[in-house]
């Protein structure tokens, strides 16, 4: 491409996890040094890629609706899937209305050597590997789409839970290198960026496959201890960590760190044992209890969301009120309810004891008004506290957001001076949105 009247345009749609939104900034990076433009996704472009999830039934019906928006803006536009459900259904992906291009886990990277060029196909192409194929690295990083960075240090995983298609989507875990993580956490500051989130399917197995081989060359711990030497970077957050690998070591390290943050995601999943097993997980409640008890005592402020399913193969009413009381009890701060749905593949579909999707809403909605509860109560016990803004890019009807170290999430007047600036606050209110009001110090 020679001149800039001659450079297409390239959108980009991101469906999921922190993960996949590094992804597609690497992806998008990879365009851009071909001689793309990147657009917004609202915008007419050539060419609109899709990087889908597999996770919710809903993120699957979503990728129809994204389709139609991308050639309702541009009909002849060339419209490629990629991520986790092009993965476990390509065939299926290719045969909606207007795609033109499917590529698998293996492929993603490579897109731009998938695209001779941009006439639209009478139907979709597939290009997907076979799972087990999947056992290279390609690390990335997203910038530029919001105030924090997300570091992919960690990818797939070898957890086999019965109601998860993730490993089949994404392989078997395996890791960044330190150096390599290093590095790219060392651009992300020369680009002016304050925070950054470590992501991956199971961060906590880091060091696994490192170097192309099984045992572990590192330990999350420390990946952990080298990422908070790096000069720039004011902060640094765990995005999740599974329970039976968030080590004492590792939270009182970032008890006493330059940059780690006191916020952790713990998935649970269920407060009841008998699911716990059923579903396959690798810990008991009891291990989830002394996880919590460990960060209150090392860090009393700190704020801990957790991941829980509602309605999955034989939760009886009483075994769902089991978690309703367990995580009522627990010191947590907020919940991400999802709703089960079945997937196929898994050993869960195939388990007795479904629950009627009347009753799955229902109880979503119970654990949904309990995690406002925490979170109220959580914002509450920090009023009159001092505390570090990171403030957002947005104008959100005239205000100016932000998050504290320990993600209590703030609001002021906008002003666009705030934007991707720290500030020391005392918090001072919680308005009726539910956001935190405060004073600058």
């Amino acid at each position: 491409m020679t001149s800039s009247e001659e450079r297409k345009k390239v959108a980009f749609y991101t469906l999921g996890c922190k993960l996949n939104f590094s992804e597609t900034s690497t992806i998008a990076r990879s365009f851009e040094t071909e001689g793309f433009e990147r657009v917004d996704f609202e915008q007419p472009a050539d060419i609109y890629v899709i990087n889908t999830c597999s996770v919710t039934e809903n993120a699957d019906r979503q990728f129809k609706q994204i389709v139609r928006k991308a050639l309702k803006t541009n009909d002849k536009a060339f419209i490629a899937a990629v991520g986790c459900y092009a993965q476990l259904k390509p065939e299926e992906l290719a045969s909606v209305d207007g795609v033109d291009l499917v590529l698998g886990a293996k492929e993603k990277f490579d897109i731009t050597q998938y695209i001779d060029d941009l006439t639209k196909n009478n139907e979709g192409q597939v290009h997907s590997c076979e799972i087990s194929e999947t056992d290279f690295y390609v690390g990335s990083y997203s910038i530029g789409d919001r105030t924090r960075a997300f570091l992919k240090v960690q990818d797939g995983c070898d957890y086999k839970c019965t109601y998860c298609t993730i490993p089949m989507a994404r392989g078997i875990s395996r890791s960044d290198t330190i150096d390599n993580i290093l590095k790219n956490a060392q651009k992300i500051s020369e680009q002016g960026i304050k925070e950054i989130v470590l992501t991956g399917v199971n961060i906590g197995d880091y060091g696994k496959g490192e170097f192309g081989n099984k045992k572990h060359e590192h330990t999350f711990l420390d990946l952990v201890k080298a990422l908070d030497r790096v000069e720039g970077i004011e902060r640094l957050r765990i995005s999740s960590i599974e329970p039976n690998l968030l080590k004492d070591e590792i939270i009182d390290f970032v008890s006493k760190s330059n940059a780690f943050v006191p916020h952790f995601h713990v998935p649970l999943q269920s407060g009841s044992n008998e699911i716990l097993k059923k579903m396959k997980r690798r810990y008991l409640r009891e291990v989830y209890v002394g996880r919590v008890e460990k960060i209150k005592e090392a860090m009393p402020h700190a704020c801990i969301g957790v991941d829980v399913i509602v309605g999955f193969p034989g939760e009886t009413d009483e075994l769902f009120l089991e978690t309703y009381h367990f995580l009522s009890e627990l010191e947590v701060s907020y919940l991400h309810v999802f709703t089960y749905s079945e997937r196929d593949n898994t050993e869960a579909v195939l388990m007795e004891g479904v629950v009627p999707d009347v009753v799955r809403a229902k109880r979503s909605k119970m654990l949904r008004g309990l995690s406002a509860k925490k979170r109220n109560a959580f914002y509450q016990s920090q009023l009159g506290t001092e505390r570090i803004v990171l403030f957002e890019g947005e104008n959100k009807q005239g205000y100016i957001h932000g998050f504290t170290e320990n993600y209590v999430k703030v609001k002021t007047p906008w002003n666009p001076e705030l934007v991707n600036t720290l500030h020391k606050v005392k918090l001072t209110k919680i308005d009726s949105d539910g956001i935190v009001r405060f004073d600058f110090l």
